[in-house]
C-alpha cells in the first residue's frame, strides 16, 4: 500500500487536532506531551503542506483543507476501531469499556435504569456515561462521540442503523382537586386551559415537543402557561393549579404514584411515540455493542409487555384540519 510516505501514526494525533483545535488539549487526548503533540503537527504540516492549524486572535482555527479533512480521518479511525472490537471479540464478564448513550430524562428514568440495574450483575467492568438530548445529536453520533443514540423516530438520523425499542402513548393529567375538570375533558377545555409543557430542543429551536408538533400541524394551538426543561418536572408543575400537561403515560402513572394527579384520555387522538436506538454504522458488527443493543431490546420487550392499556375516546384528528386556536401566552 503506497501511502506516500505518511506515518498512519500521525493519523491519531491529526484526528486529536482537528477535534480538540488545541495543541495542549489534543495531547491530552492521546496521553502525548505538549511538545511531543508540536512535533506531531509539525510533520502534519510538511506532510499535506498546509498550516492545518492557524492562530485568529487567541484560537487556533482549521483552514479550509484541514475542515474538509475532519469526517474523512474520523472515519477512518472508527473503522480501525472497529476492525479490532470485532478481532478482540467481547465477554461482559470481563470487558472493560465504556459505552455513552444520549436519551431523554424520560427514556433514561423508563429504560436505562432497569437496562443498567441487570447489566451490574453481568458486566460489573463496564461504565456508562448518559447524556440529554441535544442539538448536536446526530453530528456526535456520526463523528463517534456517543455510541448509542434514543431518539422519537420522527426525529432520528437517517444516516446510520436503527431499531424500534417501544412505543409510548399519550395522557393528559390535572391536579386531582381541579374543579373544573371531571373524569374526562372535551376538547374545548383542552384548549381553553393553561397547559405545561416541555421545550424539547431536539432538532431545531423553534421545534415543539413530540405531541406539541402533531397538535400544530392538525391546527391546534395550545395556551402555553410553563415552559419546563424536563418531561418530568410536567405532572409536579400541574399539581395544586387549574393547568394541565400531556405527557406518556408511563410518566403519569409513575407521577400518579406519589403526587395528587388524576390521568385522563387525551381528547385528540395523539399518535403513539416510536423510541428508536441508533448507532454509528462503524460500529454495525461491533460484539459489545451487539451485546449492549440485545440488552436495550431485552429490556424494552419486558417494558411492553407490562405496559398497561390506558382507556380513551379520543375526538380523531381530520385530513384536512382548521386550526383552532386559543390565547397564549408563556
Amino acid at each position: 500500500m503506497d501511502l506516500h510516505g505518511l506515518d498512519l501514526n500521525l493519523l491519531v494525533a491529526l484526528d486529536a487536532l482537528l477535534t480538540e483545535r488545541n495543541v495542549t488539549r489534543a495531547g491530552l487526548r492521546i496521553h502525548l506531551s505538549q511538545s511531543a503533540m508540536s512535533c506531531a503537527l509539525a510533520r502534519l504540516r510538511h506532510f499535506f503542506r498546509d498550516e492545518l492549524l492557524i492562530r485568529v486572535g487567541r484560537q487556533l482555527v482549521l483552514t479550509p483543507l484541514a475542515q474538509s479533512l475532519v469526517q474523512p480521518v474520523r472515519n477512518v479511525m472508527l473503522q480501525v476501531q472497529a476492525a479490532i472490537a470485532v478481532k478482540a471479540g467481547f465477554d461482559p464478564a470481563t470487558a472493560d469499556r465504556r459505552f455513552s448513550i444520549q436519551a431523554s430524562d424520560y427514556v433514561t428514568t423508563v429504560l436505562m435504569t432497569a437496562a443498567l440495574r441487570s447489566i451490574e450483575r453481568r458486566a460489573p467492568g463496564i461504565t456508562f456515561e448518559l447524556r440529554p438530548h441535544s442539538l448536536a445529536a446526530a453530528e456526535s453520533l456520526k463523528r463517534g462521540e456517543i455510541d448509542f443514540l434514543v431518539i422519537p423516530d420522527v426525529y432520528a438520523p437517517e444516516d446510520h442503523p436503527r431499531e424500534m425499542l417501544f412505543e409510548e402513548s399519550y395522557v393528559c393529567v390535572v391536579w386531582a382537586g381541579n374543579p373544573l375538570i371531571g373524569n374526562r375533558i372535551s376538547l374545548k377545555q383542552y384548549l381553553k386551559m393553561g397547559h405545561v409543557v416541555e421545550k424539547f430542543f431536539l432538532v431545531k429551536p423553534e421545534r415543539d415537543s413530540f405531541e406539541g408538533d402533531f397538535l400544530r400541524q392538525h391546527g391546534y394551538i395550545r395556551r402555553l402557561e410553563v415552559v419546563a426543561p424536563s418531561f418530568f418536572l410536567l405532572p409536579g408543575l400541574v399539581a395544586g393549579t387549574n393547568r394541565i400537561a400531556t405527557v406518556q403515560t408511563r410518566i403519569a402513572k409513575l407521577a400518579a404514584k406519589y403526587l395528587p394527579l388524576r390521568i385522563l384520555p387525551c381528547p385528540i387522538a395523539i399518535p403513539k411515540m416510536v423510541e428508536m436506538l441508533v448507532w454509528n454504522r462503524h460500529q454495525d458488527q461491533d460484539p459489545g455493542c451487539l451485546w449492549f443493543r440485545r440488552i436495550l431490546k431485552e429490556t424494552a420487550k419486558r417494558l411492553e409487555l407490562s405496559a398497561e392499556p390506558t382507556e380513551h375516546n379520543p375526538i380523531r384528528t381530520r385530513k384536512r384540519p382548521h386550526a383552532r386556536r386559543a390565547h397564549s401566552s408563556v
